[in-house]
């Protein structure tokens, strides 16, 4: 007789059998044990999708409902560090033994009446979440996308209001190779007749012409709502409401004002049923945290954490880097997938590093330290690069950032990029006190 498992970190090993495939397209299996579950939520819901600015955009429309006094539930994937970082109920980390029951819940659903559904890991483990959530009495529930949109688990619940921040090229074995087959797929999210929030600046034709097939309620960024701003301050303008003189969100980086663009522009599409006051909107914004996002770790040297990891993003990280002002050397501690298009990632950052730190990660979908190195030599040798520039190789982030705080002196940066394993395998053993070796501890 099978005994199920009593932890969550037992149930999360039970999932990880359970099916051949990491990713299996499709919904009508992990729709039938929805269906047996009797998943439903009774408040507003939110999905987001997009290449990029997914979690962003969930923490600020997560902080503003929190400041407006609402009960939120939030979903998002990958984690950190901990399995139970993919839900916040009212804004904090749900605890991994409440989590037991919705998993209990979904194995009984999934085998019912001998009747078996085979659910990959992540079909598993979300189903497991919205459950969670479902029971949790919320005000409203916000779902980051995990893969594409169409054919992703979160689609089987009907969203209220979806947002799609930006497209761009990932993902391509599933998604498909150019941002018009992509966008198909992120514009599965949306419903007829309800909102859908574009916050992309030059979306794929084939998000708008989705919209417009099934008669969604379209928002684009430039037309339905916009930003202004200086460098003191920002405002921002929808269909009928405007925000002034708003002070910059607590997230780093040149996109957070894209990202609360559309995140606004949710808010005041579901406003009847979700009231948000103006200060709601200052508080929300100003307090917002995420972590890995452009994070800065102040201390000697200076230590950023950023979970880019695709051209697009990676793009957006080498902006911010600029704009952080000088620093005599910046180390880099990289690790990366081995899917994801490395080139452009490296030559995009490669003028701004002085000096890399190669890592293994520990999943067998992760490139080797060895071939990251070879990849960024070809580069240099194809594009006449820097000589000058030395790398390294190491077992894994937190040793490769070890190798980074020794060699760096107390006015250098540290960039951890490249995946949320990379900036998770660092996170995980708590970020060293970098200012420990400048100050003599």
């Amino acid at each position: 007789m099978h005994i199920p498992p009593q932890t969550l970190e037992g149930w999360l090993r039970h999932c990880e059998q359970l099916h051949p495939k990491n990713i299996d397209m499709g919904l009508e299996r992990v729709g039938e044990v929805a269906r047996r579950l009797g998943l439903r939520f009774n408040c507003p819901v939110i999905t987001v999708a997009g290449t990029n600015g997914k979690g962003s955009t969930c923490a600020m429309l997560e902080a503003v409902a929190l400041q407006a006094g609402y009960r939120t539930g939030v979903y998002t994937s990958p984690h950190l560090v901990h399995f139970e970082e993919r839900c916040r109920i009212r804004g904090e980390i749900v605890d991994a033994a409440s989590l037991v029951a919705s998993f209990e819940a979904v194995e009984r659903a999934r085998t019912q009446n001998g009747n078996e559904v085979t659910l990959t890991y992540f079909e598993f483990t979300t189903l497991a979440i919205l459950r969670h959530m479902s029971l949790s009495l919320l005000d409203v529930a916000i779902l980051e996308v995990g893969l594409g949109g169409r054919l992703d688990a979160t689609n089987i619940i009907d969203a209220d209001c979806a947002v799609i921040t930006s497209v761009d090229i990932d993902h391509v074995e599933f998604l498909g190779p150019d941002r018009e087959t992509i966008g198909r797929e992120k514009a599965g999210i949306m419903r007829t007749g309800r909102p859908v929030v574009v916050s992309d600046p030059m979306p794929p034709q084939s998000v708008i012409d989705h919209a417009r097939e099934i008669g969604a309620d379209l928002w684009r960024f430039g037309q339905d709502f916009n930003f202004s701003g200086d460098k003191q301050q920002w405002a921002w303008a929808g269909r009928g409401r405007r925000y002034a003189g708003l002070a910059y969100p607590a997230l780093r980086g040149a996109n957070q004002l894209v990202n609360a663009s559309g995140a606004l522009a949710a808010l005041e599409a579901v406003r009847e049923r979700l009231p948000i006051t103006a200060q709601a909107v200052r508080a929300g914004l100003a307090l917002v945290e995420l972590p890995g996002r452009f994070q800065i770790v102040p201390g000697q040297p200076t230590l950023v954490l950023d979970v880019a990891h695709n051209p697009h993003s990676v793009a957006a990280l080498t902006a911010n880097l600029d704009a952080m002002g000088y620093f005599p050397t910046t180390h880099a501690v990289f690790g990366a997938m081995a899917d994801k298009d490395l080139a452009p990632m490296l030559a995009k950052v490669g003028p701004v590093i002085d000096r890399w730190y190669f890592t293994d990660l520990p999943t067998p979908r992760a490139e080797t330290a060895a071939s990251l190195q070879q990849k960024w030599n070809a580069l240099q040798m194809v594009a006449g690069g820097r000589p000058e520039v030395a790398t390294s190789l190491h077992a894994n982030p937190e040793e490769a950032l070890r190798a980074a705080v020794e060699a760096a002196d107390p006015a250098d940066r540290i960039v951890v990029f490249g995946s949320f394993y990379t900036v998770g395998g660092v996170l995980q053993h708590g970020v060293p006190r970098l200012q420990a070796k400048h100050l003599g501890a």
